[in-house]
Formats: structure tokens, C-alpha cells, sequence
């Protein structure tokens, strides 16, 4: 009987401890442009590992700001490696998790509502009198607005189209603007032109990389996260052959191994 009952005992040890790993929840902190991607990759994830992933998705500069102010992430996917990097100085970020996952890429997109196709007229795109507004991330806190008016200095436009330009709070909201037709044009992340929604609604043109500054992303885990452990079995995913595939579907490149 002894023998028994502590097998008993064993099994709803064992049970709990399952229960408790499959219920370990971590909140991610993921730049607008993984929208697509991340929830794709926290559903691999979470069917390999049973960690439920809740993503909270903005331009990195505001995510960079609320971790800064003790907002309760577990890890941190920044579209600019240079915000990871501060918040490691100032001890907010664990400095040894911090790891460059992917390349970004900025495209030109266009509504199929406007008859205009970016691939043949590239920048000349915008400077056509259908396009009388052209979205794009506020690039005082977003990696790609910054990229996107870097593009326009690039191509000798930054001062013919600033009158046209219009501000998305992150690429996510700017993508919408262009594609809900509030604006005929944008310049947003290859990984939001390529979802299912934005390949059906336009046409993009992806810019020649010498035209902005290389979009480095880097992801790190947050220093006051009491789930560490499966945070950083995430980012790990994230850098594996699988994870990497899903970056390269939405066209984002994956970061060169160290």
C-alpha cells in the first residue's frame, strides 16, 4: 500500500508540475514590425514549449520608454539594436541576453486602388499627382520612419514630398493608413508588405538597402522579468534554424551568427 500511495503521490507531483510549466506566461514587448511574424512565432513556441506568449506590439522607441519606466515585459524585440543597448546600461536589460535576431528591409508600398505600379517607378512613385499623402512612422521613435526619411534625403526628395507626409504612431498604423486609402502611398517594413493582407490590397517596391542606414533588430531580456528562463528560451527560438524561417517568410533577414 505504502508503495502505492506514494506512486499516487509521485503522479500529482509530477501532474502539478507539468500544469505549472504549460501555465508559465510571458509578455512580449515586440516592434510593429514583427505584427505578422511574432504571432506566428509565439505559436510555434508555445506548441513546443506549452509558454503561453502575449505580445504587446509598438514602435520600439515607446516600447524602449515604458521598459525604461518599469513596465512589467519579459523580453524586449526592438527594431533599432541601439535602444537594447541603453536599457542594458541603465540596468533595465540583462546586457549578456542581448542578441542582434534579424535585418529589416523598407519597401514603397502602393493600394492597387491608386493604378500605379512602384516596381516599374520605384521613387517616382511619389512624386505623381495621385499621391497626395504618404504614410510613414514617426520617425522620432520609430527605426523605420527614421529609415524612411533617410530614403527620401537618399533620393534628393525629403523636401518635394514633405508636405504629403503623414505620421503613424508605429509602421503598423502607417501600413493602415496606405492600405485603408487615408493615404496613397508608404513607406513601411517588408515584413507588413509581404503579410497575406497587404500583398492582396497593393504593390510594393523594396528600396536598395544603400539608400538608409541598415535596420539592425535586437531583442534582450528584461532585468526585473520574473520569467527569465522562458524568455530567453523564446529569444533562443527565435535565433533557431525554425525561428529563422519564419523571419526570412516575412522577409525579414536573419542576423548573421557571431
Amino acid at each position: 500500500m505504502g508503495s502505492v500511495r506514494n506512486c499516487i503521490v509521485l503522479s500529482v507531483v509530477l501532474a502539478l508540475a507539468t500544469s505549472a510549466l504549460a501555465a508559465e506566461r510571458i509578455t512580449v514587448a515586440a516592434a510593429a514590425d514583427l505584427n505578422y511574424a511574432m504571432p506566428e512565432l509565439a505559436s510555434r513556441f508555445e506548441a513546443a514549449t506549452g509558454t503561453k506568449v502575449v505580445a504587446s506590439i509598438g514602435s520600439s522607441g515607446n516600447l524602449f520608454a515604458q521598459i525604461q519606466n518599469g513596465a512589467p515585459f519579459d523580453l524586449f524585440f526592438s527594431a533599432d539594436e541601439e535602444y537594447p543597448k541603453k536599457l542594458a546600461a541603465a540596468g533595465k536589460l540583462d546586457g549578456g541576453s542581448i542578441r542582434t535576431y534579424a535585418i529589416g528591409h523598407l519597401v514603397l508600398w502602393v493600394p492597387n486602388s491608386v493604378g500605379l505600379d512602384p516596381a516599374t517607378l520605384k521613387m517616382d512613385t511619389l512624386k505623381q499627382a495621385t499621391i497626395t499623402k504618404i504614410a510613414i512612422a514617426n520617425p522620432e521613435h520609430a527605426p523605420y520612419g527614421r529609415a524612411a526619411m533617410a530614403a527620401l534625403e537618399y533620393f534628393g526628395m525629403k523636401d518635394a514630398v514633405a508636405g504629403k507626409l503623414v505620421f503613424g504612431e508605429n509602421v503598423s498604423q502607417a501600413a493602415q493608413f496606405a492600405q485603408s486609402g487615408n493615404a496613397q502611398a508608404g513607406l513601411i517594413p517588408l515584413s507588413l508588405a509581404k503579410s497575406t493582407a497587404m500583398t492582396a490590397a497593393g504593390k510594393f517596391w523594396e528600396l536598395p538597402t544603400s539608400a538608409y542606414p541598415e535596420l539592425r533588430q535586437a531583442a534582450g531580456v528584461v532585468s526585473a522579468s520574473e520569467h527569465k528562463k522562458a524568455a530567453q528560451a523564446l529569444l533562443e527560438f527565435v535565433l533557431s534554424p525554425e525561428g529563422e524561417a519564419i523571419l526570412r517568410k516575412f522577409g525579414l533577414t536573419p542576423a548573421a551568427k557571431p
